[in-house]
């Protein structure tokens, strides 16, 4: 299992709106065909900026997510989107004495 976090912005403006709410439901669209949303989140309906983050438990399907918000960044006007995978660890506490 991979744990995927996928970050999208707007702070350049380049999409109104409406394009930015219809850009966050198609990446969340796509996150959730990969695997179940852990966490999402955005920046603050009062920022000066738009930014949101999903993080997602996949089973290593990242290249075809990937080319997937590839296509989405395209289709938004979107230079990018950044996508971070890895490998989740437990960090385990220390016994009680």
């Amino acid at each position: 299992m991979a744990t995927v976090t996928i970050l999208i912005g707007n702070t350049d403006n380049k999409l109104t709106q409406q394009e930015w709410s219809e850009f966050c439901a198609s990446v969340e669209y796509v996150a959730t065909a990969y695997g179940p949303v852990q966490f999402s989140g955005y920046s603050p309906g009062s920022a000066p900026w738009q930014n949101a983050c999903w993080v997602i438990v996949t089973d290593g399907l990242e290249v075809g997510l990937k080319t997937r918000l590839s296509m989405l960044a395209r289709y938004y006007r979107q230079d990018s989107i950044a996508v971070i995978a890895g490998t989740t660890e437990f960090v385990e506490a220390p016994d009680a004495d």
